[in-house]
C-alpha cells in the first residue's frame, strides 16, 4: 500500500516538473489579466500530470475500480479537451456539449446514474426513472463545473477536492467499501504535489496551476465516484443527500454566482470577480487566510454530512438543513455589498474603540 502511495506521489510530482518546462514551449501558460492578478506566465499543467498519474496507476491496478478503462478513457478526453480550453479558449457550449457526451457514456457503459434523491422530504425515497437520464447528465455538467468555477485562488481547488475526496474515503472505509476508499486515497496522494508546487513549496518560479484540464477531471471523477457510492443498489454505502455536504462550497458557490448573473441579465457562464473567495478578500483577507478559511467550511460541512450518514440522521432534516443554508448563502451573496460596507463599519468602529481606550 505504501510502494503504491510512494509511486503515485512521485509519479505525480516528475510528471509535473517535467511537464512545466513543456508547457512553457508551447505557450500553455497562465497570464496574468484584469481578473488574474498573479505575477508572470504560469505553467497550467496540474490537470494533465493528474490525469497521467492515475491512469498509469489504474493500468497497472485496474482490479481496484470497475470499468476503470471507461473512467480513463472520459477524464483523458476531458483533460485534453481542459488542455485546448487553457490554450485557446474553446467555446463553453462545446465544452458542455463534450461534458454530456461523456456522462452518457458513463450511464449506458458503466451503468452509472441517478436512480433515487432518496427521502428528501419526508414522505418516501424519490425514484428518478426515466429522469434519471437527464437529471444524471445535468448532475456530471453541474459538478464539473461547480469545481471549475471554485479555482480562483492557489490551493483552493486542490484543498476542497482532498476535503470531498478524504471525506468520502472516510465513509466508504468504515463501510467496509476498501477497494473505492483506496483509489480515492490514490488521488489525494496525486493531487498532493500539485498542491505543493502550486503554493510554491519548491519555489515561486515553479509554480503550476491546474488549469481547466484539471477542474473538469477533479469534477467529473467527483461525480463519478459519488455516484458510484450513493447509487450501488438497495444498500448504499452513502445517502445522496450526503453528498450535498461533502460538495457544499463548490456546489453553493456555483449556484449562488449562476443566478446573480442570471439577475443581472449576463450569462451564467460569464467570468467575474465575485465568487467566495473574492467575498473573503474584499473583507482584507489574503490568499492564504482565505484559503485556510475556505477549506475549514468545506470541511465542517463534510463534517456535517459525515456525521449525518453515520448517526442516520433523516434525509429529510439533513435535505432542509442544506437547502436552508444555501438560501443564506445566496442572500448574503445578492446583498454583499450591503453586507461589506456593514462589516467594514463594525471593523473601523471596533479599532476607533481600541485607539481611544
Amino acid at each position: 500500500m505504501f510502494a503504491d502511495f510512494f509511486f503515485v506521489f512521485f509519479s505525480s510530482l516528475t510528471a509535473l516538473f517535467l511537464l512545466r518546462k513543456f508547457a512553457k514551449r508551447i505557450g500553455l501558460v497562465d497570464k496574468p489579466n484584469a481578473r488574474k492578478l498573479h505575477q508572470g506566465a504560469v505553467p497550467l499543467v496540474g490537470g494533465i500530470a493528474i490525469c497521467i498519474c492515475l491512469a498509469q496507476f489504474l493500468y497497472y491496478k485496474p482490479e481496484i475500480l470497475n470499468d476503470s478503462g471507461l473512467f480513463v478513457f472520459c477524464i483523458t478526453t476531458l483533460t485534453i479537451v481542459g488542455a485546448l480550453d487553457d490554450k485557446f479558449d474553446v467555446d463553453f457550449k462545446l465544452r458542455m456539449l463534450l461534458q454530456g457526451a461523456l456522462s452518457i457514456c458513463m450511464i449506458y457503459f458503466a451503468g452509472l446514474e441517478l436512480h433515487t434523491l432518496g427521502d428528501l422530504f419526508g414522505f418516501g425515497p424519490i425514484n428518478l426513472g426515466v429522469f434519471g437520464y437527464l437529471i444524471t447528465v445535468v448532475a456530471v455538467i453541474g459538478a464539473i463545473n461547480a469545481f471549475n468555477m471554485v479555482d480562483g485562488i492557489d490551493g483552493l481547488l486542490g484543498g476542497l477536492s482532498i476535503v470531498t475526496f478524504g471525506s468520502l474515503a472516510l465513509i466508504l472505509a468504515n463501510e467496509r467499501q476498501t477497494n473505492l476508499a483506496y483509489i480515492l486515497t490514490v488521488i489525494i496522494v496525486a493531487i498532493i504535489p500539485y498542491i505543493l508546487l502550486n503554493l510554491g513549496a519548491f519555489g515561486r518560479r515553479r509554480k503550476v496551476f491546474m488549469g481547466d484540464a484539471g477542474s473538469m477531471l477533479i469534477g467529473f471523477t467527483v461525480i463519478w465516484m459519488l455516484l458510484l457510492a450513493s447509487q450501488n443498489g438497495d444498500k448504499s454505502p452513502l445517502r445522496p443527500v450526503t453528498a450535498l455536504w461533502l460538495i457544499g462550497i463548490p456546489l453553493m458557490d456555483m449556484a449562488a454566482i449562476m443566478v446573480r448573473r442570471i439577475r443581472r441579465g449576463d450569462s451564467p457562464f460569464k467570468p467575474d470577480r465575485e465568487h467566495l473567495h473574492h467575498i473573503f478578500q474584499r473583507f482584507g483577507l489574503n490568499s492564504t487566510q482565505t484559503l485556510i478559511v475556505i477549506c475549514t467550511l468545506a470541511s465542517i460541512l463534510a463534517g456535517i454530512g459525515i456525521l449525518g450518514e453515520y448517526l442516520n440522521i433523516s434525509e429529510s432534516i439533513m435535505f432542509f438543513g442544506f437547502f436552508f443554508l444555501f438560501l443564506a448563502y445566496l442572500y448574503v451573496l445578492l446583498n454583499i455589498w450591503k453586507v461589506t460596507s456593514f462589516l467594514k463599519r463594525i471593523n473601523k468602529n471596533s479599532i476607533v474603540q481600541k485607539t481611544s481606550k
